[in-house]
């Protein structure tokens, strides 16, 4: 029979992305955190530990395929219970990586995996994505940028455009809309200064269709960018 941590390993192997012993013992400590933090915080629906594996860890881990050079800055947008930020970490120790949750609780819950996984260069910040993208610190400054199951394209690059340097890339995981979603979205693309690379279909084991939206930063957002928070999800461009 086989195991979620087989399915992880072989999976990824495939991908031509190898776990470490210590790696796979962190993805067990996480699932088991996932599950024990979920009977008090609604963290996610998915709780059987092979669902865990597949739905969260290998559809996380599939970004890892299309984000090219080993990104220096990652920032995941509305990241929930941590994914995918969190399993990009697991996977590349160093990564600086931004996890953006604007629920007290949930962000509770990602500083308390960074620090029992032992995840340097991890910080959780409580905010909504409009305002980070307004923020001098934060804008222009980073060189990848994630959304999963936040909201449409439209609006997820309204999100994360704008903290992108030129020359970054946002990856956006999505369904069975993937290609819908893309084509709808081509305008806002241009608007924020990105171009559509491409949308990735991605096999996941015993899943339905999963896609990856690969968007690139061409130039500067305009400074008009983004709507105060709320706009961009009522209103999308």
């Amino acid at each position: 029979m086989e195991t979620p941590e087989l399915v992880l390993t072989q999976t990824c192997a495939a991908w031509g992305i190898t776990l470490s012993a210590g790696q796979l013992a962190q993805f067990a400590a996480y699932a088991e955190e996932l599950r024990i933090w979920n009977e008090r915080v609604n963290l996610t629906a998915i709780t059987a530990p092979a669902e865990i594996y597949r739905r969260h860890f290998l559809d996380s881990l599939s970004l890892a395929r299309f984000w090219g050079d080993s990104p220096s800055s990652l920032v995941d947008i509305g990241s929930g219970a941590g994914f995918p930020g969190l399993p990009l970490a697991i996977l590349q120790p160093g990564l600086r990586l931004t996890l953006v949750e604007s629920v007290g609780k949930k962000a509770e819950f990602l500083r308390h995996m960074a620090d029992l996984l032992e995840l340097v260069g991890v910080r959780v910040l409580t905010a909504r994505a409009e305002d980070l993208g307004r923020d001098r610190g934060e804008r222009h400054s980073h060189s990848l940028v994630t959304a999963r199951a936040v909201a449409e394209l439209r609006v997820l690059v309204e999100y994360g455009l704008p903290l992108l340097k030129v020359g970054g890339r946002m990856l956006a995981p999505k369904g069975a809309a993937a290609y819908d979603e893309a084509t709808a979205a081509g305008r806002a693309i241009k608007v924020l200064g990105g171009i559509m690379v491409a949308v990735e279909p991605v096999e996941l084991p015993g899943l339905d269709f999963h896609a990856v939206v690969i968007i690139d930063k061409l130039h500067s957002t305009d400074p008009h960018y983004p709507r105060a928070p709320g706009v961009p999800s009522r209103n999308p461009l």
